[in-house]
């Protein structure tokens, strides 16, 4: 596994209204990204860029990346460390700041919330995100901050879920 990886994209602009760019107004932001063999995302501009909400913008596939990154290398830290994870879910925060014509994101907190299996390994779990931090691709990848405020939560003795 170790070594250099590739990876591979089409992204496809589908937003020509009949004008092309002739004007700033004169055109969606519609497109599509394609990766062989998989399902396609449709995805555009945000909002204040004269997107459309319905779509995937790069800001939110950047935050995805990075919760997706920090949550499958979490899973990870918790087999090395024998902890039994058996929930998970993030509720991730990004915060760009646009400055001009330009814009930069200044961070990301990730916020997850994780169910383990026994109160024995609450402490191995939190630990266990400093490993994630440090194993994710993507966060090693970007050149603003990514913070994590977890929650670890032990499953009930009759296998439920905590209230």
């Amino acid at each position: 596994m170790l070594g250099e990886h590739h990876y591979a994209l089409t992204a496809t602009w589908t937003g020509d209204r009949g004008t092309g760019t002739s004007g700033y107004r004169d055109y969606d932001r519609s497109v599509t990204l394609a990766v062989a063999g998989k399902p396609d995302v449709l995805a555009s501009a945000d909002v204040p860029f004269r997107g459309d909400r319905a779509r995937w913008n790069p800001e939110d596939l950047l935050l995805a990346a990075l919760s997706e990154c920090h949550l499958l290398s979490y899973l990870h830290a918790c087999v090395v460390r024998g902890v039994v994870v058996t929930a998970y879910e993030d509720h991730a925060v990004g915060t760009m700041r646009q400055e001009g014509s330009s814009g930069r994101f200044t961070e990301v907190v990730l916020r997850p919330r994780v169910e383990v299996a026994e109160a024995s390994m609450v402490a191995e779990a939190i630990a266990a995100h400093e490993d994630a931090h440090d194993w994710c691709f993507i966060a090693n990848s970007v050149a603003f901050p990514v913070r994590h405020e977890a929650v670890v939560e032990v499953r009930d003795a009759r296998g439920e879920a905590p209230a």
